[in-house]
C-alpha cells in the first residue's frame, strides 16, 4: 500500500493584519485630553490659594477686632463714654494720649501689608454697655475687581 501525500500549498495562510501601533491622530488626541486635564488642575489650584487669601484676611480682620477690644477692656471708663469711639477711618490719628496711641496703633498695624493692606478701614461705636468694631478692607484678589470686604465684631466691655 501506497500512501499519497497530501498537496503542499505554496502559500501559508495569513491571519487578518493587526494593528502594529498608535497612529498619530491617537496621540494627538491623548496630548490635548491631558493638556485640557492639567489646565484645568492648575484654575482649581489658582481658585483655592485665592480662597484661602481671603479666608487668611478675615481672620486678620477678626484678629485686630479683638487686639481693640482687649486694648478698650485695658481702660473701660473711656471706652464706656465714647472716647475710642471713631467713624470709618483709614487715617491713624495723632498720637498723644492712651486713647489716641490705642487707635493709631490699631489702624496701622491693619494696614500692615502681611496683614489686611493699607486699604484697610475701621469704626468703632459703643454705647453704655457694648462696643461695636467694623474693619473694612480691599477683597479684591478673590473677586477679580474691586471689592470691599468688612467684618462687624460686637462685644460687652
Amino acid at each position: 500500500m501506497t500512501f499519497q501525500s497530501r498537496p503542499r500549498r505554496t502559500s501559508p495562510l495569513r491571519a487578518p493584519r493587526a494593528q502594529s501601533g498608535m497612529s498619530m491622530i491617537e496621540v494627538l488626541v491623548a496630548v490635548v485630553v491631558l493638556a485640557f486635564g492639567l489646565l484645568g488642575i492648575s484654575a482649581m489650584q489658582m481658585t483655592s490659594l485665592r480662597s484661602s487669601q481671603s479666608s487668611l484676611e478675615r481672620s486678620q480682620a477678626i484678629a485686630q477686632s479683638y487686639a481693640m477690644f482687649d486694648a478698650m477692656r485695658a481702660n473701660r471708663q473711656a471706652a464706656l463714654i465714647g472716647r475710642y469711639d471713631i467713624p470709618m477711618s483709614c487715617d491713624a490719628p495723632d498720637p498723644g494720649n492712651l486713647v489716641a496711641n490705642d487707635l493709631a496703633h490699631w489702624i496701622t498695624s491693619m494696614q500692615q501689608p502681611q496683614v489686611l493692606g493699607p486699604s484697610a478701614c475701621g469704626s468703632i461705636t459703643c454705647n453704655s454697655t457694648s462696643c461695636t468694631i467694623t474693619v473694612r478692607w480691599d477683597d479684591s484678589r478673590r473677586n477679580g475687581g474691586s471689592s470691599a470686604q468688612s467684618v462687624v465684631t460686637k462685644t460687652v466691655l
